[in-house]
């Protein structure tokens, strides 16, 4: 079971944290085809969003396939993964872009969010149950927006349990919230980017 739980929380926050640490450098690294051609640049983080997609796809095709031949398969319960998966794309995708244009203007970025990731995967119960923390600290671990697709991701594949959608509604909000700015960023600063660049 703990396996089980290790794995469907590695899963979901390998997918969030390759989103993020690609986004944030997308517009450094095609800087010179930015330059040089005219196209929707806000195209860049969506095939980042396909790509990192394309891989967790594959790995959780065999983590799927490890359920069904271990006899752990959720049932009909995994069908909440859809929604959930959802949530943490428009998440991810938001956050994201919203890095990777302040990058371009302040390069410092990159690399705090490096460090900023580490520190976030040891806040998100993912080798670790919210069971066994204090009291004290759960409020500060709940506020953390990953909290709650990552135990709905655990409920589902070691339980067998749909997730609890109110506690789903916050981090949504914010994914949309997040989208929003990020738009709205990025359509104010993309020239600025490209003299930037």
């Amino acid at each position: 079971a703990y396996g089980i739980y290790l794995c469907s929380g590695i899963l979901a926050w390998g997918f969030f944290s390759e989103v993020i640490s690609r986004s944030q450098s997308v517009f450094l690294e095609h800087a010179n085809l930015i330059k040089k051609l005219s196209f929707p640049r806000i195209c860049l983080p969506l095939i980042v969003v396909l790509s990192a997609g394309v891989n967790f796809a594959i790995i959780f095709a065999l983590f799927l396939s490890f359920l069904l031949i271990t006899q752990n398969f959720p049932g009909w319960a995994v069908l909440g993964v859809i929604p959930v998966l959802l949530i943490q794309i428009a998440f991810s995708i938001g956050l994201g872009i919203i890095l990777g244009v302040l990058n371009v203007f302040f390069r410092d970025v990159g690399q705090f969010m490096g460090i900023f990731l580490q520190f976030w995967f040891w806040f998100t119960p993912l080798v670790y149950p919210l069971s066994i923390l204090p009291e004290g600290i759960l409020p500060l671990i709940n506020a953390n927006p990953m909290v709650p697709l990552i135990t709905a991701y655990q409920g589902i594949f070691v339980y067998g349990e749909w997730p609890n959608w109110a506690s789903l509604w916050p981090t949504a909000l914010l994914a949309v919230a997040l989208c929003v700015l990020a738009l709205r960023m990025f359509r104010k600063r993309s020239g600025e980017m490209v003299d930037e660049l």
